[in-house]
């Protein structure tokens, strides 16, 4: 017999069902070979000091830095304590028990350092010694199932990412343990939860907070000439200079008013590209979600584990933006399905060969950039289904064409003052026709160097300076990805390069 464990009961009933295992035992399917169980999470935890015999709380005893970590069952906080979850007992000895008795198993948690992990941390403690081997898919229709059951791979491939879980779950314990206890025990009274993620996070947001609320607004002045432009259209105009005192810019102001022309010193036109934006990774969605929708980053996740489960989307724990090549060859038809869809019939374009901006096998890691997978989104609630078409979406814009655009920027001369403007005009919408995200176009007439503008009017405005603002999770989430980027010790900011935290 073999074993097949899976992270969740949902997902063991979809495999059960695939290999077979159509006899429902307690904790587990049987049949067809096969004995297909499941965890729910992390049935197996690092224990807390107690389980060390190191009583928590006091100064003498910190800091609490154990030999060897020891793996407990999932405990349960108690009035008097921590005691295991006795749900999870039960599940550990089934599973025990299968793996004891099976000639090999078959590792079906999630694809990724915590799906890893759960099943590590299981394996060392019940003991086992039986030979497994790996089920790594990124999506969980049937088609992916049953090719990475003819496509399993050697236990032994996912080691270094079993200890990169286990590394970052052993410094979340030091830190977190430590910290806090050393934390709370200096402040005198209550608990102060510290932790190797959540400190230096929240460290930046009150950074942020500091900064925005000590900033002093100061007052500037800028001028502004118009003109005519194309087609009735009025060109404003704006220095290039913006002023801190108000009298020097009256002044000028002044000497523009009295001016009857403008001369052009300078027109520069040339053809900008727009790439297309690249495939969604978690942290992106989760980011765009808040921004657009107003969700929180767990909410997205929450979301998009959900449509994984139900086979709509792929794997959504993944931080590459980057499909491989045998993904793209799929996409053709993943597009024509999107358009089939009432949101996307008009906006997915038949091509002979979709942009490949977002193909690169080198720049994949363990899971590609998050996609549909063909299953029709049926039933969704309003807010999953935000997710979805989000995706969907995603996957039509980064496969359209570039947005190419004619921009032209003229510099010009009046009273001594320069004055700048900036217009675009779309040659090729591309990519933004997709949400109809086009900007409004500014039409510049085809001015020279040396023509002469006559102003329409001109105009003296007061503006103030703002601080950044307050962070939102989006924001904070970005901050998060580059974080080190500020520290100026060129060594240390090497080192967090690509870190995040």
């Amino acid at each position: 017999m073999k074993t097949i464990i899976a992270e969740k009961p949902s997902v063991a009933r979809e495999i059960a069902r695939i290999v077979g295992a159509t006899k429902r035992e307690e904790g587990y399917f049987e049949g067809g070979g096969y004995a297909v169980t499941w965890a729910f999470g992390h049935l197996v935890q690092l224990a807390m000091p107690d389980g060390y015999g190191v009583r928590g709380f006091v100064r003498d005893n910190l800091p609490i830095i154990p030999d060897t970590f020891t793996l407990v069952p999932r405990q349960v906080r108690t009035e008097k304590g921590y005691k295991p979850d006795s749900g999870v007992v039960s599940q550990i000895k089934v599973i025990k028990r299968l793996f004891d008795t099976s000639e090999h198993i078959i590792v079906a948690t999630d694809a990724g350092r915590e799906g890893e992990l759960i099943f590590r941390y299981l394996y060392h403690y019940t003991g086992c010694t039986t030979p497994f081997v790996r089920l790594w898919i990124s999506s969980l229709t049937d088609k992916a199932i049953r090719e990475g059951l003819r496509k399993l791979e050697d236990g032994s491939k996912y080691d270094n990412l079993y200890l990169a879980a286990k590394a970052r779950s052993e410094s979340d314990w030091l830190v977190g343990i430590n910290g806090t206890q050393a934390l709370s025990i200096a402040a005198g009274h209550g608990t102060y939860s510290v932790g190797r993620v959540q400190t230096p996070t929240l460290a930046m947001v009150c950074e942020r907070y500091w900064e925005n609320r000590r900033f002093t607004s100061e007052a500037f002045w800028q001028l502004h000439i118009a003109t005519d432009g194309c087609d009735g259209e009025v060109v404003k105009f704006s220095s290039s200079e913006k002023w801190k005192e108000k009298e020097p810019a009256m002044e000028l102001y002044n000497k523009v008013k009295a001016a009857g022309c403008a001369t052009v010193t300078k027109a520069e036109r040339k053809e900008k590209t727009e790439e297309t934006p690249l495939l969604y990774d978690l942290t992106t969605l989760q980011k765009e979600a808040n921004a657009k929708h107003g969700f929180t980053a767990e909410q997205t996740l929450e979301i998009a584990q959900k449509l994984y489960e139900k086979k709509l989307i792929t794997y959504p724990r993944t931080g590459s933006r980057y499909i491989p090549e045998d993904v793209f060859a799929e996409i053709p038809k993943l597009l024509a399905f999107i358009g089939t869809q009432p949101e996307w019939k008009d906006k997915v374009r038949a091509k002979a060969a979709p942009t490949r901006r977002s193909v690169d096998d080198g720049k994949v890691t363990d899971h590609h950039a998050l996609l549909v997978t063909g299953e029709k989104p049926l039933f969704l609630s309003k807010e999953d289904n935000t997710i979805y078409q989000m995706i969907a979406g995603r996957m039509v814009e980064a496969f359209s064409e570039k947005c190419v655009k004619d921009v032209t920027t003229v510099t010009a001369e009046c009273a001594g003052v320069e004055f700048t403007v900036k217009g675009s005009v779309v040659k090729q919408t591309g990519w933004r026709a997709v949400y109809g995200e086009e900007k409004e176009e500014i039409t510049i007439p085809g001015w020279q160097e040396g023509d002469t503008l006559t102003p329409k009017g001109s105009s003296i405005t007061e503006g103030k300076t703002k601080p950044k603002p307050l962070h939102t999770e989006a924001t904070l989430l970005s901050a998060m990805e580059t974080a080190g980027k500020e520290i100026e010790d060129d060594a240390l900011r090497q080192a967090m390069k690509d870190c995040r935290i």
